[in-house]
């Protein structure tokens, strides 16, 4: 029996001992992930740890608890951190700061009267922390903002379509009629075969969906290009033009610890390339994620942890030049706090959306607008007013990432509400508002879209505005009722084309469209529905409306003198040809003068059938027999065994087109001298007076 004892104490110290040295190394492993940034992995051992420590051993049973917490904390397992938490309070190693991250986490939770009692607790002995008495207000408000969230006008629903069983999150519209959507997976079909010790799933990439001709989403895509890798890509954003990606990176490494970084990818075609570090600052001990740029594509906007901040994560903001990243600002109050603001993003009409947990909320990261004010010269940053649009857009979870239809307030963002392992999925948002927007196309007169044209923007309140336009030739604008507009479509190489616009004021949204077709000033432009009685010059009256539009562009363009020029087909002599189509062009420009436009800007000229049609390519859509670069010669037409075909061609050789000779007309007297001085221009407000003088 004796040695029955014996050995069951020596069992039993053995086993002890061997607890103990189990603990210590799962310790030193969790620590070694920690430092490594590998919170999941860590959590793990740390777990281990804690389970194999004695209860008696209460201080170091707390301490490990705590270390626990922190890695849940970081890994959104919201109630495991707030259990290993409340174990450290039990076991008296909860400082302040464990206080505080507890009292997040039941806000976090929906714990607002628990929440409430720990920060009352912290302010007695944190009477001047900001953070502090933003979790107090934060508890106190958030039930009022949950039970006022009819009253928001948002409508939220999940979007099951593109979510998984692990985690999306950061959605981001793209394409001229925002039929893709970018966004951020775990999910299983993400690249690689490793599970990060980040988070215990697999790296992040980036998925995209798109519409169908139906106008319904597809199923989500990996993007398959050099773009995605082993690593984690993701919160993506795009140049105004969609030609560049700007994306946060993170690549990991056995060793030491990795920050994430931004990157950008160019387009070739439809395809994205490997993504290129883009060097904000030499400093390489500090994160930067989450880019936004600007909506006049000047500025990129990003997250960081760099020294010059105000506390954890704030927003910074620098200017994309020609020579690279220009000086960074830190945007200050009212947007960054000592907490963390993150995932800043636009809508179009130049407000800033932003998450944050150091700004009173319902709980984890609430999302926040920031309406751009009025910037005052002792200010070097941009002013803000602040706004918090309550639930149900807000939660008690994380709520961030938000991308916008245009300048319509409806589009995605991403949460982790009411999802137990703490992933985050999409969301669609909208809420009802009366927006009045003009859609404008910009192209050549019988040609395809000019994305290198600009439009400048005037209205009679004050706007002067010049806007860009997408790959598409369109740009989409938000306009005001009761403002009379004017708009200019430019591009170099094309004449000017002018559209008015007078908004009314409407109870629903309406869009108004404009069109502007400019006119080539190296190649014949055709007159279309220009009609002649039958072997006469005599224009017909159905004529006058494509005429009348010449007129408008004439005007609308002052300095420029055209040819007007008349062809016939094939058929008939060629002196008959001739005379026919030279009577025919005398009377555009007859009527042309009539009109008031000066005699001195025109020039008649009858080819009769010296200059057939050569086809430009847009012409091949509607006839696809034809091909670019066709001419329209006899032996072209009669070689075509269809005698349908040969009468369109010949259809298409009678017609009336001009073409610009010059473009300094009136500018300069008769001894080659300008008219006028060009006069200084003394700032840009004055510069965009008389960009609104002239277009009124």
């Amino acid at each position: 029996m004796r040695r029955s004892i014996v050995q069951l104490i020596i069992g039993s110290l053995t086993a002890l001992l061997l607890a103990g040295c189990g603990a210590d190394t799962a310790m030193k492993k969790g620590d070694k992930f920690y430092a490594l940034g590998e919170y999941y992995d860590a959590s793990a051992q740390y777990k281990k740890a804690y389970t194999l420590t004695k209860s008696k051993e209460r201080p170091l049973r707390g301490q490990r608890a705590l270390k626990m917490a922190d890695c849940y904390r970081r890994i959104n397992f919201t109630q495991k951190a707030i259990a290993a938490y409340n174990n450290a309070v039990r076991y008296k190693q909860a400082d302040s700061t464990a206080l505080f991250r507890l009292g997040q986490l039941l806000l976090k939770n929906g714990n607002y009267k628990e929440a409430e009692k720990v920060f009352t607790a912290l302010l007695d002995s944190m009477p001047q922390s900001q953070l502090v008495r933003n979790g107090l207000e934060s508890a106190r408000m958030a039930p009022r903002w949950k039970a006022d969230a009819a009253l928001s006008g948002y409508t939220i629903k999940r979007e099951d379509l593109f979510n998984s069983r692990r985690a999306e999150y950061s959605p981001m519209l793209a394409g001229d009629d925002y039929d893709q959507l970018y966004f951020t997976s775990t999910r299983n079909q993400a690249t690689g075969d490793e599970l990060s010790g980040i988070t215990g799933t697999k790296p992040s990439d980036i998925f995209m969906s798109t519409k169908d001709e139906k106008g319904n989403w597809q199923k989500p895509e990996v993007i398959e290009s050099e773009l995605n890798t082993e690593y984690d890509e993701g919160a993506c954003a795009f140049s105004p033009d969609s030609k560049t990606m700007y994306l946060t990176v993170c690549k990991s490494d056995p060793n030491y610890p990795r920050y994430a970084k931004i990157a950008t990818s160019s387009r070739s075609d439809a395809s994205w390339g490997k993504a290129q570090d883009m060097e904000i600052t030499r400093d390489t001990l500090s994160l930067f994620a989450h880019p936004a740029i600007s909506p006049d594509g000047l500025w990129i906007y990003f997250v960081s942890d760099m020294p010059g901040g105000m506390g954890g994560l704030d927003i910074w903001r620098a200017e994309l030049t020609t020579s690279g990243i220009g000086v960074l600002e830190n945007l200050g109050e009212p947007i960054n706090t000592p907490g963390d603001e993150m995932f800043p993003t636009f809508r179009p009409n130049g407000d800033l959306y932003f998450s944050s947990n150091g700004h009173p909320g319902m709980g984890g990261l609430d999302i926040f607008i920031a309406e751009p004010t009025e910037q005052q010269p002792s200010t070097p940053n941009l002013g803000f007013r602040l706004s918090h649009p309550g639930a149900p857009l807000n939660s008690q979870g994380d709520d961030f990432g938000m991308t916008f239809e245009g300048l319509h307030n409806r589009g995605f963002f991403s949460s982790n509400r009411g999802d137990g392992r703490g992933w985050d999925h999409i969301y669609s948002f909208e809420k009802h508002e009366v927006i009045q927007t003009v859609k404008g196309w910009v192209y050549e007169q019988d040609g395809y879209e000019l994305p290198q044209a600009q439009v400048y923007m005037v209205g009679n309140d004050g706007t002067n505005k010049k806007l860009s336009v997408k790959g598409d030739g369109s740009f989409t604008e938000e306009i005001q009722p009761g403002v009379d507009y004017v708009f200019l479509g430019t591009c170099v190489g094309y004449l000017n084309h002018k559209e008015e616009l007078k908004v009314d004021t409407v109870k629903e949204s309406e869009e108004y469209v404009l069109q502007f077709p400019l006119a080539s000033i190296t190649a014949p432009v055709l007159i279309d529905n220009i009609f002649y009685d039958f072997d006469k010059a005599t224009l017909r009256p159905e004529s006058t409306v494509a005429l009348d539009k010449l007129i408008k562009l004439l005007n609308e363009n002052p300095n420029v003198t055209i040819e007007l020029s008349a062809h016939t087909d094939y058929r008939g002599s060629e002196a008959y040809n001739k005379r026919l189509s030279q009577r025919r062009a005398e009377s555009v420009v007859n009527y042309l003068t009539e009109h008031g436009i000066a005699a001195d800007r025109l020039s008649a000229m009858g080819y009769g059938k010296e200059k057939p049609k050569t086809i430009k390519r847009k012409l091949t859509e509607k006839y696809d027999w034809l091909k670019e670069g066709d001419v329209l010669t006899e032996e072209f037409i009669t070689a075509l065994k269809d005698e349908e075909k040969q009468e369109i061609c010949n259809q298409l050789n009678r017609r009336t087109e001009f073409i610009v000779l010059r473009t300094t007309y009136g500018l300069f007297d008769t001894d080659g001298k300008p008219k006028t001085e060009p006069q200084p221009k003394n700032s840009k407000k004055e510069e965009q007076a008389d960009t609104q003088d002239d277009l009124f």
